[in-house]
């Protein structure tokens, strides 16, 4: 019988190992993949309770169960607090009718920021649901807060506040900090609240 016909025998073997070899590297890139998009945990926000500025008391039973973006400003800042609410407008807009997606922001200027200012506050970033809370504590629990809780900074304050944003998971879980003055991170920040919504649903 002719061998013309026949499939050269170390051929086939080679084509055998080339196929395993590209089935494991596909396994191995996918893995790394996978490391790569998953959020660290930075740690998690600790039980509080504060004022918010409709009325009724915001903490962190109220966060959980969503996907939330938490930052410290006071309504008569002048440095990155203007920007951090144009950002913070950007995510309210964004996320128009996804309720689990809220963004929490902290006064750390209680003396100033009394409940209606703030309420008046929220009104000006035109936020008219509560996707969007601005939370009045007294100053010694909003440093503790800050500090203890979410490992920023908080000297001085109101000036000394941090302008970074932190993303929270539906369990509590720190998974981010953001610069609030540069686009490139808040474009990844926006792609995480996707990411942890998805994840979560």
């Amino acid at each position: 019988m002719s061998d013309r016909g026949r499939f050269p025998k170390g051929l086939f073997t080679a084509v055998l190992s080339a196929l395993a070899l590209m089935v494991v590297a596909a396994i191995v890139v996918d893995r790394a993949e996978s490391s790569r998009e998953a959020l660290p945990v930075y740690g998690k926000v600790p039980d509080f309770a504060f004022t918010e500025c409709r009325g009724g008391i915001f903490g962190l039973k109220d966060m959980l169960g969503n996907v939330c973006v938490v930052d410290f400003i006071f309504t008569r800042c002048q440095g990155p607090c203007p920007i951090m609410a144009d950002k913070f407008r950007d995510l309210y807009r964004s996320y128009q009718g996804t309720g689990d997606i809220k963004l929490v922001s902290i006064s750390v200027d209680p003396d100033y920021d009394t409940p209606q200012v703030l309420r008046q506050y929220a009104s000006d970033q035109g936020v008219t649901d509560d996707r969007w809370v601005f939370l009045h504590a007294q100053k010694d629990d909003v440093v503790r807060l800050s500090e203890k809780g979410f490992m920023l900074p908080a000297d001085e304050l109101p000036a000394g506040h941090s302008s970074r944003f932190v993303l929270v998971d539906r369990k509590g879980q720190i998974r981010g900090y953001f610069c609030s003055d540069d686009d490139g991170c808040f474009n990844v920040l926006k792609a995480q609240i996707r990411q942890l919504y998805h994840e979560a649903s």
